[in-house]
């Protein structure tokens, strides 16, 4: 049974809240008895274990950082990795103490970015057991993005340009790789031509806006997703649907067989029309099979 809903607190009359008009709590679900695995747990697997160098900023030995796939609202977004798959608590002595210095060392970088004010240090993981640390900067001047609720003005605020984002990746990498590792990250090159037509400036604008539009943020990225639980009631339901569907399949059979006693000729046709259907379908699953195999075979995402 839910327990009645709270009052609506008192932070949504905060300047920095981002949302005003009417709210209402959401009803609180009942607690479930076992958590579902998060991603590099159990048999699920690890996006950040998988993941290249090439997908990130900058990589050393024992960690690596890397940007989101393309700008969103604030300045700078990164993500601190360990290579090896440990979680926060998991962390060996050296691998703790060099945590530290690491987040220091990250945040002087990304504060040193013009318009920065200050950077903001978060760890959830309730999506992924892989350690990953967020960096998100907050624009200077912006007091009303002061606050624990800047990640969510990361998803309201309109996504910087692509130029100043390339420009800063390149930045922090390039300060990060002055104490070791390897920079990754190069800064956008000058788009000497100009736009041959009005129709391609046209088409670059639209091509923008599209990027704009699929920009994803850090409440939305998928190592903060946690996993939904599953209802114990969906295996039985489903069991109950195929059971119906079996049941129908038995009756519409029992009616084929009584059309078929009634109406000799047309028992017939169906058998030979069956036949003609059972040699295409032959000659298909064997084009099928000769056909090529494996085309869909063919590296932050914090905490």
């Amino acid at each position: 049974m839910h327990d009645t809903p709270p009052s609506v607190p008192d932070f949504t009359q905060w300047p920095s809240f981002p949302f005003e008009g009417a709210l209402r709590v959401k009803q609180l679900d009942d607690p479930v008895s076992v958590e579902p695995p998060r991603k590099g747990e159990g048999h699920r697997e690890c996006t950040a274990c998988n993941a290249p160098d090439d997908a990130y900023i900058w990589v050393g030995e024992r960690w690596r950082v890397r940007a989101m796939d393309r700008p969103t609202g604030l300045p700078m977004v990164l993500i601190l990795e360990s290579r090896s798959h440990l979680d926060l608590g998991d962390l060996p002595n050296l691998l703790a103490a060099e945590l530290g210095v690491m987040t220091v060392r990250l945040e002087r970088a990304i504060r040193s970015l013009d318009g920065v004010a200050r950077v903001h240090v978060n760890r959830w993981g309730d999506g992924s057991a892989h350690l990953h640390m967020w960096f998100l900067a907050r624009p200077y001047g912006r007091l009303q993005l002061r606050g624990t609720f800047l990640s969510l003005w990361d998803s309201i605020l309109p996504p910087i340009s692509e130029s100043q984002w390339r420009e800063n990746l390149a930045l922090v990498a390039a300060w990060l790789a002055e104490f070791g590792g390897r920079p990754l990250a190069e800064p956008p090159r000058i788009q000497w031509q100009a736009p041959s037509s009005i129709a391609a400036q046209s088409s670059g604008q639209r091509a923008a806006a599209e990027a704009e539009a699929e920009a994803v943020s850090v409440i939305e990225a998928a190592e903060e997703i946690p996993e939904p639980a599953e209802p114990a009631e969906a295996g039985a339901d489903a069991q109950g649907s195929a059971d119906a569907d079996a049941e129908s399949g038995a009756d519409a059979e029992g009616d084929t067989d009584a059309e078929g006693d009634t109406d000799t000729d047309a028992e017939g046709a169906i058998d030979a029309e069956g036949d003609a259907d059972a040699d295409t379908e032959g000659s298909a699953d064997t084009d099928a099979e000769d056909g090529p195999v494996g085309a869909a075979n063919g590296n932050r995402a914090r905490q």
